[in-house]
């Protein structure tokens, strides 16, 4: 089981041309082993899926898995709202070595609770590779609910879900129907530390991308059942919990991470650029977790 703080990687992109920034992103993934990020997750909503082309899409996965090259496990975004495609994209992942795919449920085309079982049951037994369930339905207008979870949790190769609601009332069903071994995974920053403490194992996150070894400080607090330093570390964190969801995320780390000189503050289109009325907030943020350039 992966566990602790995985990083839903941010892609980087070159200003004019708008393609992929390789030496940007692999010298993100050292930075994040450096920090002791405890796992990436690759081409994911931070990583801007919804924008890259299935050919970009594969070679991200690729590239940052070679990139890793071990050192720390690559959960691979090959989500779809088309089962086709998140067969193609999960098979592509599982041939470039990824250790686990994650599956965000289908949007737009709002699939019933039995849709969405036989979409991820297609999957797995397609491809054999751990696959970890996605749910944000706040992104996704589809909301997979705890029963269809614990159902697909029988799977032998369906491993855990991320769990982006942030709702804390749902872990008690999710270990009930899916049992100690499937893991729980917050999508939710905010709410990380809380779904730990509760039994969850991790969580998949925006804040890491740019306070990697807070986070992973904080998760494994959490995890070893530390919770007044957890709960210190966290509240160092909080304005930026929040300040990375000012706008549409990606938008605000990508601001953030280009603000630090990781990456250059490029996103397509219809992302734009974080409004100037926001960037204050976020440099507070940051100060405030005494990130500094």
């Amino acid at each position: 089981m992966i566990t602790g703080s995985i990083v839903a990687l941010a892609t980087s992109m070159q200003a004019g041309s708008l393609n992929i920034d390789w030496p940007s992103l692999k010298g993100l993934v050292e930075w994040h082993i450096q920090q002791g990020t405890n796992g990436i997750v690759a081409v994911g909503t931070t990583g801007e899926s919804s924008t890259l082309n299935v050919t970009e899409h594969k070679e991200v996965i690729r590239v940052i898995v070679e990139q890793a090259a071990g050192r720390i496990p690559v959960i691979a975004g090959t989500g779809a709202n088309s089962t086709t495609e998140a067969i193609l994209l999960t098979k592509a992942a599982h041939a470039a070595g990824a250790d686990a795919c994650l599956l965000v449920t289908p949007y737009y085309n709002k699939p019933t609770q039995e849709g969405l079982y036989l979409h991820y049951k297609e999957i797995a037994e397609a491809v054999d590779i751990n696959q970890i369930l996605y749910n944000v339905p706040g992104r996704t207008a589809c909301d997979m609910q705890p029963d269809t979870v614990a159902r697909l949790s029988k799977l032998t190769n369906i491993v855990g879900i991320k769990e982006a609601t942030g709702d804390l009332s749902r872990v008690g069903a999710l270990k009930a129907g899916c049992g100690d071994e499937f893991a729980l995974y917050s999508g939710d920053d905010a709410t990380a530390r809380e779904m730990m403490q509760m039994g969850g194992h991790g969580c998949i996150s925006v804040t890491a991308n740019v306070a990697p070894k807070l986070m992973s400080d904080m998760c494994s607090a959490a995890l070893a059942g530390d919770s007044e330093r957890a709960a210190k570390i966290d509240m160092s964190l909080a304005l930026l919990h929040t300040a990375l969801f000012l706008e549409s995320n990606p938008i605000p780390v990508k601001w953030a991470l280009s603000e630090m000189g990781l990456m250059e503050n490029v996103l397509r289109l219809p992302m734009t650029s974080l409004s100037r009325e926001y960037q204050d907030t976020v440099v507070a943020a940051l100060n405030a977790a005494g990130i500094t350039k």
